[in-house]
C-alpha cells in the first residue's frame, strides 16, 4: 500500500512539472526578449564582434614595428674543392670542401619618416571603427525585431478583423434565410449573404496565411526552427512622440554610430597621407649582426672563424620617378573622398529623420481618423440590422455595413502598426538604441 502511494507521489510530482514546463514554453514572448535573443544569436553580430577582434590583432602587430627585430640563419656550402674562407682576407686555412655557417641579426628601427606611428595610429583607428561598427549592426537587428514585432501584431489583428467579418457575415445569412423560408425577402438576398460569406471565408485563410508567415518571418530573425510555436505580447498602442524634427534631427547627429565611423575613416585617410609622405624622408636602422664559420656541423671545430659588427645604417631613396609624389596625391584625394562620404552621410541621415518623423505624422492623423470610422461604422451597422429586421433597409445595406465596419477595422489596426513601425523606424535614424 505504501509503495503504490509513494509511486503515485512520484508520478504526481512529474505531471505537475511537466504542467508547468509546458506552461513556461508557451510563456508569451515580450518585445525585450526577443530583442534580446536575437543579438544573442545572430550571425552578422558575431561577424561584426569577430571583426574588433581581428582589428585588435592588426593594431598589436602594427605595435611590434616599433621594436627590433632579431633573425637567425644557418647554412651549409659544399665546394667543388678544398678551398679557403673568411672574412676580409682572415680566412680558414686547410679547410675541405664542406662548410658550415650561422649569422644572426638584430635590427632596431630610429627612424622611418613616421610612417610606423601613423601606420600604427591607422590600425588603432581601425579597431574604434569595428567597434563603431557593432553598435551600428546591434541598431539594425533590433529594429528589425521591432519590424517583425509589429508585423506579427498587425496579422494576427487582422485575423481578429476576419474572423469577426464571417461570424457577422454568417449571422446576416441566418436571419437571411429565415426571413426567405417566411416568404419576406427573395432568393437573391440569401446568395447575396452566400457570396459575402464565401468571400470572408477567403479572407479569413488569407489572413491566418499571413500571420504563419509572420511568424515563421520572426523565427528565422531570431534564428528558431522555422515552425517553433511562439506567442507574444500585445503591445500594439498608440502613445504620442512629442519630440519635434529638428531636436531629432540633432539627437540624430549625436547619436548615430555611423557618423562616429565617418569621422574616423577621414582620421584614417590623413593618417595614410603621413604613411605616403615618409617615403620623402630617410629611414635609420641600428643593426648588429654576428657571424661564424666552421667546417664542423656544430661550428666548434679547430678550424673556425667568427666576427661581430655593429652598423648604423642611414637609406634614403634619391630617385624613384615621382612615384612617393604620386601615392601621396593618392592619399589626398582619399581624405576628399572620406570627407564628401561624411557630408553624404549626414545628408541621407537629415532625410531619413525627415521621412521617419513625416510617416509618423500620417500614421498618427490615420489613428484618430479610423478610431472614429469604427464607431462610426458599428453604428451604421446596426442602424441597417434593425432596418432590415423591418424590412426597411436592403440585405444589400446590411451586408455592405458589414464590409465597411471590417474595413474601417482594418484600417485602424493597419495605422497603428504602421505608427509603432514608424516610430521604431525613427528612432533607429535618431540612433537610439532599444529599449
Amino acid at each position: 500500500m505504501r509503495t503504490r502511494w509513494s509511486v503515485g507521489l512520484v508520478l504526481g510530482i512529474l505531471l505537475s512539472a511537466g504542467v508547468v514546463l509546458a506552461q513556461e514554453s508557451q510563456k508569451p514572448l515580450t518585445l525585450e526578449e526577443s530583442i534580446k535573443i536575437a543579438l544573442d544569436r545572430n550571425l552578422k553580430l558575431h561577424s561584426s564582434m569577430e571583426g574588433v577582434a581581428g582589428s585588435e590583432f592588426r593594431k598589436k602587430a602594427a605595435m611590434t614595428d616599433f621594436f627590433a627585430k632579431w633573425t637567425g640563419q644557418y647554412g651549409y656550402t659544399y665546394y667543388n674543392s678544398p678551398t679557403v674562407v673568411g672574412f676580409f682576407g682572415s680566412g680558414l686555412s686547410g679547410t675541405d670542401r664542406n662548410l658550415y655557417n650561422l649569422g644572426t641579426t638584430v635590427s632596431q628601427p630610429l627612424f622611418a619618416g613616421g610612417s610606423i606611428l601613423s601606420n600604427y595610429r591607422n590600425e588603432k583607428l581601425g579597431v574604434d571603427i569595428s567597434k563603431t561598427d557593432v553598435e551600428t549592426v546591434k541598431r539594425d537587428i533590433v529594429l528589425q525585431v521591432r519590424e517583425g514585432y509589429f508585423n506579427i501584431l498587425r496579422a494576427e489583428k487582422f485575423l481578429d478583423v476576419a474572423r469577426q467579418t464571417v461570424k457577422q457575415f454568417t449571422a446576416q445569412l441566418e436571419v437571411t434565410r429565415a426571413f426567405f423560408e417566411v416568404g419576406i425577402v427573395p432568393k437573391n438576398d440569401v446568395l447575396q449573404a452566400e457570396v459575402r460569406l464565401a468571400n470572408a471565408k477567403q479572407g479569413l485563410v488569407r489572413a491566418e496565411n499571413d500571420v504563419v508567415l509572420a511568424k515563421a518571418s520572426f523565427n528565422s530573425l531570431l534564428r528558431n526552427e522555422i515552425n517553433t510555436p511562439f506567442h507574444i505580447i500585445d503591445i500594439l498602442s498608440y502613445a504620442p512622440f512629442k519630440l519635434p524634427f529638428e531636436e531629432s534631427l540633432k539627437e540624430a547627429f549625436e547619436k548615430r554610430p555611423e557618423i562616429k565611423v565617418a569621422g574616423l575613416k577621414i582620421e584614417q585617410a590623413k593618417e595614410g597621407v603621413k604613411i605616403a609622405k615618409s617615403g620623402f624622408f630617410p629611414t635609420i636602422n641600428l643593426s648588429g649582426n654576428y657571424s661564424r664559420f666552421s667546417e664542423e656541423p656544430t661550428l666548434m671545430g679547430d678550424l673556425r672563424s667568427e666576427r661581430w659588427t655593429i652598423q648604423g645604417i642611414a637609406t634614403i631613396t634619391l630617385g624613384d620617378w615621382g612615384k612617393t609624389a604620386h601615392k601621396v596625391g593618392e592619399s589626398k584625394v582619399k581624405v576628399t573622398q572620406a570627407e564628401d562620404a561624411k557630408v553624404q552621410l549626414v545628408e541621407g541621415i537629415t532625410l531619413d529623420v525627415k521621412n521617419g518623423h513625416q510617416v509618423m505624422l500620417v500614421a498618427e492623423k490615420n489613428i484618430g481618423v479610423a478610431e472614429k470610422a469604427i464607431e462610426q461604422a458599428e453604428e451604421n451597422l446596426r442602424m441597417n440590422e434593425e432596418r432590415y429586421k423591418h424590412q426597411v433597409a436592403t440585405a444589400t445595406d446590411v451586408l455592405d455595413a458589414v464590409t465597411l465596419l471590417a474595413q474601417a477595422r482594418v484600417n485602424y489596426y493597419g495605422a497603428l502598426s504602421d505608427f509603432n513601425i514608424a516610430k521604431a523606424r525613427l528612432e533607429r535614424a535618431m540612433g537610439r538604441m532599444y529599449p
